[in-house]
């Protein structure tokens, strides 16, 4: 599409190399519409692609054995799996995140105390342990002793003290129900697709990022082979010019204009000397532009060259074109074939990647509710 004042191309969509939608979430409202995508695991949604690569019939419970459930960065803890496996399904659903909290207790004294080391995600640290406080000022959850966020860079650690005649499990089911060391974060799969809003299961979302890296490899290796054989192209004609460099400099010389000079480079066919050999190893016409005319090029055992090629020896200042050698332009010329032939590979392949990144959440399959 145009920019701003229409001097320059920019791109419509951006591309990615991961389906970032999945992988980083989205959350956001619009007139009649929201949508509310939780983050993943980036390895797990790879393995989810490339399954889906492989297998592209594959289910939702086929996806679901590489991708379990959504991975949040604050970690706790996903309670069920039925809300997983709704919104995988239809695009919605409702799940419940508990904090990661364990109770132990002192050996000498008997005493429990409650340790928070993990917190649903979108919660904020401060305001929680202000909730508690508030809760246990106003006696609307007992059992409490003391209060104190004993978090550092080494991880959170959020401390309550119980009292002697409490028990902690009890205390810890209290505040689960009554602060935001449980929430619930509903899952609304909303994204534009074709330019229009849809409701999209998890299959649906990694199939529209397969399709896209497709057409953004494919158009992209298009790209790149095109500007290897338009340089092969002009290499050819440099190993020319140096086969033939006397009656090339006189050529150049005897014309008025450079224009004339361009017309006698093309009018007439050159030796390949030892470029026959340079050629030969492209093989199949596989560094041969698409748009050059079958009467250039090699015919009849010599060499006809394009308007770009006379173009490219003219644009040469007679030094350096005396001064090119033969074996740079053969190894540039090998290196460009090897390229070709990998790109060429590409195109009539499906590649695949892998990554690799722990996930932070626990899944717990039995439903709290």
């Amino acid at each position: 599409m145009d920019n701003y004042d229409g001097t320059e191309k920019i791109p419509d969509v951006m591309p990615t190399k991961i389906p970032n939608l999945l992988v980083n979430g989205s959350s956001g409202i619009a007139v009649g519409m929201a949508t509310n995508i939780p983050p993943h695991n980036l390895t797990e949604v790879i393995n989810g692609c490339l399954a889906y690569i492989d297998n592209e019939d594959i289910s939702i419970e086929g996806l679901m054995e590489h991708i379990p459930g959504p991975d949040f960065p604050t970690a706790a803890i996903i309670n069920g799996r039925r809300g997983i496996e709704e919104a995988y399904r239809t695009g919605r659903g409702k799940v419940y995140i508990r904090a990661r909290a364990e109770v132990e207790t002192d050996a000498k004294t008997g005493r429990e105390t409650i340790i928070v080391h993990e917190i649903p995600y979108q919660v904020n640290k401060a305001r929680l342990i202000e909730k508690i406080a508030e809760l246990v000022k106003d006696k609307r959850v007992e059992g409490i002793s003391a209060l104190r966020d004993e978090s550092d860079k080494d991880g959170m650690r959020i401390v309550i003290e119980v009292k002697r005649d409490a028990v902690g499990e009890v205390v810890l089911n209290n505040l689960y129900s009554q602060t935001q060391l449980q929430v619930s974060f509903g899952i609304n799969m909303v994204a534009l697709h074709h330019g229009q809003p849809k409701i999209m299961n998890l299959k649906d979302i990694i199939s529209a990022f397969v399709r896209h890296r497709r057409e953004v490899v494919t158009r992209r290796t298009i790209f790149e082979l095109r500007k290897a054989r338009d340089r092969a192209h002009i290499l050819e004609a440099l190993a020319i010019a140096l086969a033939n460099i006397d009656p090339i400099i006189e050529m150049i010389r005897r014309a008025p204009t450079p224009a004339e000079a361009k017309a006698a480079l093309i009018s007439r066919p050159w030796d390949l000397g030892n470029v026959a050999a340079m050629l030969e190893r492209a093989g199949d016409d596989a560094a041969r532009p698409e748009w050059l005319e079958p009467e250039f090029g090699v015919r009849d055992g010599q060499y006809y060259l394009t308007e770009q090629q006379a173009q490219a020896i003219l644009d040469l200042r007679l030094q350096k074109l005396t001064g090119l050698e033969h074996e740079k332009l053969l190894d540039e010329y090998k290196e460009l074939l090897e390229q070709i032939a990998e790109l060429l590979h590409i195109l009539g392949q499906r590649r695949s990647s892998d990554g690799s990144d722990p996930r932070r959440d626990g899944i717990n399959s039995r439903s709290v509710w």
